[in-house]
């Protein structure tokens, strides 16, 4: 018997799009497009009468944005929405508040006339579908209030930390990261989104945390009490540089299906920086990051992976768990004390518990 396949509803006010994204959809065999909305109140009824598995969503739209629509579904209709913005900052700000209201993924749109970015976002697009239609909408949560922590652990200033999220990872985030403290170990963060998105992010991080939060550039320096978020559409990796590490930023071609991908930051933490790495392999659908986890544990370096209860998506987490990498599993609520504990034992010093 042939799978069901994924229904999904577009809710767009523009005709042309929803066209182009039905059109885009429609050519994967395991997704069908079972109507079209052109605002909020169209949209809800159809919801009734068609329980679509996933919901593709412009933010923009008339009579009722997509920001408040979303914060009226979800408690009464949970079911996985994917927003769909323009990659601009206003589009990135909105598209922001659509995730921090439950939304589970966002894709950018192309510019106008952009035949090559059109069919890329139409890929990512029913990728995220695909993705989405397997979430587990109970996890689906406002952030958890940050527990603030302080720390005269030095030590951890030659430590490091590095940190992989996807579907899920924004909201994650918002609790891990301002339950950091001020004097934090050197972080790096991988979250899949596009360009832009990654800046507002962490820009938005940055103003609710102790710890100094900006997305990455090329050849920023790895600091006590900064968090560094990785740019869409771009590599990070770690350098040494003199006394120095850094990071380095490039366009090479996606690995586990992503660029930023968190196996090349995990992967270059276990080359250049080994045993002093922490790796934390957060919520998200797939794999990546799951080798790279591997890496750091063989570098001698300590590895956790979210637990299932807490993930969105228990997919990158689980991979990691189960290839060995991660020693533990660890619940978001519990991951900010575990990391510090674990900074002040020692990284790389054998005191592996699995």
């Amino acid at each position: 018997m042939a799978a069901a396949r994924i229904r999904v509803l577009i809710v767009d006010d523009s005709a042309i799009a929803r066209d182009l994204i039905e059109r885009g959809l429609s050519r994967r065999p395991e997704i069908e497009v079972v109507a079209k909305a052109s605002d909020a109140f169209s949209a809800r009824d159809k919801i009734v009468l068609k329980s679509p598995d996933v919901v593709t969503l412009d933010v923009e739209m008339p009579k009722m944005d997509g920001i408040e629509f979303l914060k009226r579904l979800l408690p009464q209709y949970p079911v996985p929405v994917i927003v769909v913005s323009a990659v601009t900052t206003e589009g990135s700000q909105r598209a922001l508040e659509a995730l921090s209201a439950g939304a589970a993924a966002v894709v950018g749109k192309p510019q106008a006339g952009d035949r090559a970015g059109l069919e890329a976002m139409l890929n990512e697009l029913a990728d995220a579908v695909i993705e989405a239609s397997k979430i587990k909408l109970k996890n689906i949560r406002e952030p958890i209030a940050p527990r603030v922590h302080s720390t005269t652990q030095k030590r951890i200033s030659d430590r490091f930390v590095v940190i992989g999220a996807s579907t899920g990872g924004t909201i994650a985030l918002q609790t891990l990261i301002p339950s950091f403290p001020a004097d934090m170990a050197p972080t790096l963060v991988v979250q899949h989104m596009p360009p832009v998105f990654t800046r507002m992010f962490a820009d938005s991080l940055g103003k609710v945390s102790r710890v100094k939060v900006r997305e990455a550039q090329d050849g920023d320096a790895l600091e006590q009490g900064l968090v560094l978020v990785g740019a869409g559409d771009f590599h990070m990796r770690i350098v040494k540089d003199g006394l120095k590490y850094r990071v380095r930023l490039d366009q090479a071609p996606k690995v586990s299906g992503h660029r930023p991908s968190v196996d090349v930051l995990f992967q270059s933490a276990a080359q250049v920086i080994g045993s002093r790495t922490l790796g934390f392999l957060m919520t998200g659908m797939g794999r990546d990051g799951a080798d790279g986890l591997l890496q750091i544990k063989n570098a001698g370096g300590r590895c956790l992976s979210q637990d299932e209860e807490s993930s969105v998506v228990f997919g990158m987490p689980k991979e990691g768990w189960e290839n060995g990498a991660a020693e533990r599993l660890v619940s978001l609520d519990r991951a900010a004390d575990l990391i510090l504990e674990m900074l002040a034992e020692g990284v790389g010093e054998g005191q592996w518990r699995r």
